[in-house]
């Protein structure tokens, strides 16, 4: 009877302790969350430079994450106390990637939901110019303790603003969609380019696609990339071009489409810029000074000379290769494909598809278009010295050289066989 009383208090006890941690966790379930807050809300309110807040914090301790809800991040002029939007954001969760996990790593994601990021041109710069993207990751170390293997944007805005130009200047890009997989190389190890990076967004009345291939950890830079921007109002950029240009765009579509790869530290690639009906002069433009009319119609000049007629576009093409210590571009290239896009033919508005990381350490001959034939001449640009001239040059003699000694030996097999076929 004894033993029975015993036992019935132990039990007792057990489940008093057990009682009091259930509670004690949900106490702590419950408190955790404004206590997170509170800390988050500290660290943005201190930052140098910046002053942030959050309205809300949600834990989520069974899927690994918190959700942050309701984030601003402002600028903070250090002077005048003054400040600025630079980001802000409807939600940003932030938890344990389940895929990496599977694979054995521990490592986090990042899913931004309706962001905006706002760059704004300073009217006087300081010397030791503050780099907004690396403090902001910064940041978001602090707040993530795991290293990042996905990074996704659903919906943001991208901002440039200059109050100080005339008219003032502010562009945006709208519907902005991000996602990178594999940052960490958690998995699919054995892949050459094992993280990809696509991202889509709208500008004025076009859009961008982006699409990269990318080792995030190797020693040197190794990605393969390909981007394009097409049908893009330039009348809806107007106040750009009159704040920078100081022309007026009545009408006009723009388009670029790019491939960059680069190992080893070696890289190469092209950019083909596009503008398609482009017209800088109008009737809209009487009540411009003179002076102003003058530039535009020398703007509008040489537009028509380096469009294609038939097509109504002006366009070019420009290769670049070379090192990341030492980058070179074509000039000469650059201004052939202007003249060939004007006078012969005009260049497609697509991706070519001709590099990727074979084409990085491939010396491949730039070819000669139909100007560049009929006045000669070489690229000033491309770095090759003297001494790959004389090259050439002996190369040639040596290749005349042997033409000559086939053909004498041609001529001599020719007379022993005549010699040969005479009547004795």
């Amino acid at each position: 009877m004894k033993t029975k009383r015993v036992s019935h208090g132990k039990n007792r006890r057990v489940w008093k302790i057990l009682l009091a941690v259930v509670i004690g966790l949900v106490v702590v379930r419950l408190i955790l969350p404004y206590v997170v807050l509170h800390y988050a809300n500290k660290t943005l309110a201190t930052m140098k430079g910046y002053y942030g807040h959050i309205d809300d914090i949600d834990l989520a301790l069974i899927r690994g994450a918190y959700r942050m809800d309701s984030i601003y991040l402002n600028r903070v002029d250090t002077a005048t106390q003054k400040q600025t939007e630079f980001f802000a954001a409807s939600a940003i969760d932030l938890s344990i990637e389940w895929k990496a996990l599977l694979h054995g790593s521990i490592v986090g994601e990042l899913v931004f939901e309706q962001p905006m990021i706002r760059f704004t041109k300073d009217k006087v710069e300081p010397t030791d110019v503050r780099n907004d993207s690396t403090d902001f990751r910064k940041l978001l170390d602090d707040f993530m303790p795991l290293r990042v293997n996905r990074f996704q944007v659903d919906n943001g805005r991208i901002r440039y603003i200059d109050e100080y130009s005339k008219p003032p200047v502010d562009i945006v890009m709208t519907n902005t969609n991000i996602l990178a997989l594999n940052l960490r190389n958690s998995y699919d190890s054995a892949v050459v380019l094992p993280a990809t990076v696509r991202a889509d967004a709208d500008i004025y009345d076009g859009s961008l696609d982006f699409n990269m291939k990318i080792n995030p950890l190797a020693d040197d830079p190794t990605f393969d990339l390909n981007a394009e921007v097409k049908n893009t109002n330039l009348v809806k950029l107007n106040e750009f071009f009159q704040a920078y240009a100081k022309i007026d765009v009545n009408k006009g579509r723009f388009g670029l489409y790019t491939e960059v790869a680069a190992k080893e530290g070696q890289f190469n690639g092209y950019v083909k810029p596009l503008i398609q009906d482009l017209d800088v002069l109008g009737k809209e433009d009487r009540d411009d000074n003179i002076f102003r009319k003058m530039w535009e119609a020398v703007a509008g000049g040489v537009g028509e000379i380096f469009e294609n007629q038939r097509k109504d576009q002006v366009a070019t093409k420009i290769q670049f290769q070379g090192n990341l210590k030492n980058p070179r571009t074509s000039t000469w290239s650059a201004i052939i494909n202007v003249l060939e896009n004007a006078f012969i033919q005009a260049i497609q508005p697509s991706i070519d598809y001709e590099i990727n990381l074979a084409s990085v350490d491939s010396e491949k001959e730039e070819k000669k278009g139909f100007l560049a034939k009929a006045f000669g001449g070489g690229d000033d640009d491309t770095g090759k010295n003297d001494k790959s001239k004389e090259d050439k040059k002996a190369e040639r003699k040596k290749k005349r050289e042997e033409k000559k000694r086939e053909r004498e030996e041609r001529r001599e097999a020719k007379k022993e066989a005549g010699n040969n076929d005479r009547p004795i």
